[in-house]
């Protein structure tokens, strides 16, 4: 190992089922008054209410704001923080999916430092006080963002995704509690366990990866594609949702410790332009990245493929890369996840509009933590092939 790696996460971290429990006591010793930042669906079923009754328990007092829907912008990240403030609350709590924590995630930081949140994309502004505290409680097996120090927000005025990266957004303390997992309907199950594999898989072939991440990639990566079948045919099964959610929150404390890759790189601008969830996009793309970069990731994908295939780890490390790329399509398969074109984009709007997809997936910099770099140019044809890719089509690998 040359050098030495920073490693960071959350102050506290509780996991395992009824782990919400927690919540109360935690957010006690943090503040008064709390924001809780989810949306109309977390309400509906009951997640909101259950929050609140922890909350004021413990001698909180409470204010919503269920606005956050599939993709979080700067419009949402702007009302909740007027909410905030006028409200003059003390402390955030936030339950749902990755982008309800993204979106609690900007609020903190913006509570206490000035700016419009795309300051802060590429350390263009600096982060120069503490943010709000802030409890992430995750109700997908998918994001991780529980534990990351990365928001993903949409900049609403120029339609791109921005993906902002500082020690800041990180929680002070995650629940993780795989019970709340088992609302998650089939096709969500699906696309959020596969961004989950995305941030693993990323993680262990990025350039800046690092034995403490290694460990928890491959870790997730294993219960992922163990497990994530499972889950999507019985979302009640209870070993299959625990164990996806120690996953997801594994995958990413690897992602933000060694950074995602290619596949992130490009999922964002479909998501921004063509309102994707981000976990269906990467899963769209994941195949076929895998794909482009195996030959400058030979020995790392052949690691992947003795664990995901401990009955084929005798062959050379070539025919194990090709395993690993051929396990990620079947399991792509299997949870019936579509290309863009099943999926109904728009082919002439997708034409007019992959060259800025190529310049806007270069320009988030995760890209250059590939093993491949893609020119723009490679970029463009990736898209193409990804725009009807078959994931029912394998490689040969000699037994």
């Amino acid at each position: 190992m040359k050098g030495f790696s920073e490693f960071r996460m959350p102050q506290t971290v509780f996991y395992g089922n009824d782990s919400l429990t927690k919540l109360g006591e935690q957010a006690a010793l943090l503040g008064k008054k709390a924001l809780i930042i989810s949306d109309k669906i977390m309400s509906q079923i009951g997640n909101v209410k259950r929050c609140q009754e922890y909350l004021e328990e413990a001698g909180l007092t409470t204010v919503p704001y269920l606005e956050v829907n599939s993709e979080p912008t700067d419009e949402h990240v702007s009302e909740a923080l007027t909410i905030f403030q006028d409200q003059q609350c003390d402390v955030i709590v936030t339950i749902g999916g990755g982008s309800c924590l993204d979106a609690a995630k900007a609020v903190a930081v913006l509570a206490t430092n000035d700016g419009y949140i795309g300051d802060y994309m590429g350390g263009k502004k600096t982060v120069t006080e503490n943010p709000i505290p802030l409890i992430t409680i995750p109700t997908t097996a998918g994001t991780g963002s529980e534990v990351t120090s990365v928001t993903v927000i949409t900049n609403t005025k120029d339609d791109i995704k921005m993906m902002i990266k500082n020690p800041a957004f990180i929680p002070q303390v995650a629940i993780v509690d795989p019970v709340l997992t088992y609302s998650s309907p089939p096709h969500v199950t699906a696309a959020t366990g596969v961004d989950a594999l995305c941030h693993a898989m990323e993680a262990f072939i990025s350039r800046v990866a690092q034995p403490l991440t290694d460990n928890l990639a491959l870790s997730a990566i294993e219960l992922i594609v163990n497990n994530l079948r499972t889950a999507y045919i019985n979302g009640h099964d209870q070993d299959a949702r625990e164990k996806m959610a120690f996953a997801s929150m594994q995958a990413g404390l690897a992602f933000t410790n060694a950074s995602v890759t290619l596949v992130h790189g490009m999922s964002r601008p479909i998501g921004a332009l063509f309102h994707v969830p981000h976990g269906v996009s990467n899963a769209m793309l994941l195949p076929a990245v895998l794909e482009y970069t195996k030959e400058s990731a030979i020995e790392r994908l052949a690691v992947i493929g003795r664990v995901l295939r401990p009955d084929l780890k005798s062959l050379k490390n070539e025919e194990l890369a090709e395993v690993t790329v051929n396990e990620v399509k079947k399991l792509c398969r299997d949870l019936h996840i579509p290309n863009m074109k099943t999926y109904g984009l728009d082919e002439e709007k997708f034409n007019e509009v992959v060259s800025k997809m190529a310049t806007d997936a270069l320009a988030s910099g995760s890209p250059g933590n590939n093993p491949r770099v893609p020119s723009h140019e490679e970029i463009i044809d990736l898209y193409h092939i990804c725009y009807d890719y078959d994931f029912t089509v394998l490689e040969k690998v000699s037994k």
